[in-house]
């Protein structure tokens, strides 16, 4: 069974493990492969405050929103990750310019910007957000084939895309079009997309599913995460 996991890591008890409800298979020139041999982009999106939109911008945003949905011929999942923000690390670097400051009255202005922070956590939910399009590319998607050839093409797709690299990139290729499509499709309305790549959806998938209170990991070492097979 393949799991996303890091090597120094250990998950207790061998018993039920959750490793075989873990679809990724593989991740590999910036594309998530599935163990039913389907291909996933993971695309981050930009934001915009709709609110301080005039009503002309937010109804020609809203049109356009739509006309790209309705251009679309293919499934897109969205996917919003949250998290607490960890504003530790930023207390303890004013604290260390606080200490290292030598005229009194800076030193006196960074202790009580550090006290309006700490007060402001207190009493707000301080959430950092983010927007993902999951994008699908399944080597099997004609709906004019039987049931017994779909089944056929299904088991021949794994084999297809883990052994053979030709058509890997046929279909990465074919892939990335929607890729593009979405990007065009989004940039008209003042949203910008990035492709993840290889070692950002690693450290996307690791946050996923090795869940946190506080903002997301970075992996520093991305070779110690790894998709081993047990």
């Amino acid at each position: 069974m393949e799991f996303l996991h890091s090597k120094k890591l250990a998950f207790g008890g061998s018993g039920n493990s959750t490793q075989k409800y873990v679809d990724v298979k593989e991740v590999k020139d910036d594309v998530i492969i599935l163990k039913n041999g389907s291909l996933r982009a993971v695309l981050l999106v930009s934001s915009i405050n709709f609110d301080l939109k005039s009503s002309e911008e937010q109804d020609a945003i809203i049109s356009q929103y739509q006309n790209f949905l309705n251009s679309l011929d293919f499934p897109i999942q969205i996917m919003i990750s949250s998290r607490k923000f960890n504003i530790k690390p930023y207390l303890d670097l004013l604290e260390k310019k606080e200490v290292q400051q030598e005229n009194e009255l800076l030193k006196f202005q960074i202790s009580e910007y550090k006290k309006f922070i700490e007060n402001l956590i207190k009493v707000s939910n301080i959430v950092s957000k983010f927007f993902y399009i999951v994008v699908p590319f399944y080597p099997v998607e004609s709906h004019e084939q039987g049931a017994l050839d779909k089944i056929m093409a299904l088991f021949n797709s794994r084999q297809i895309v883990a052994e053979n690299k030709v058509l890997f990139e046929t279909y990465k290729n074919q892939l990335w079009q929607r890729v593009d499509h979405i990007n065009a499709g989004l940039s008209g309305i003042g949203v910008r997309v990035t492709s993840l790549k290889t070692e950002e959806i690693i450290e996307l998938l690791y946050n996923s599913y090795n869940p946190s209170v506080f903002t997301n990991a970075i992996i520093n070492k991305i070779e110690e995460v790894d998709l081993e097979k047990q």
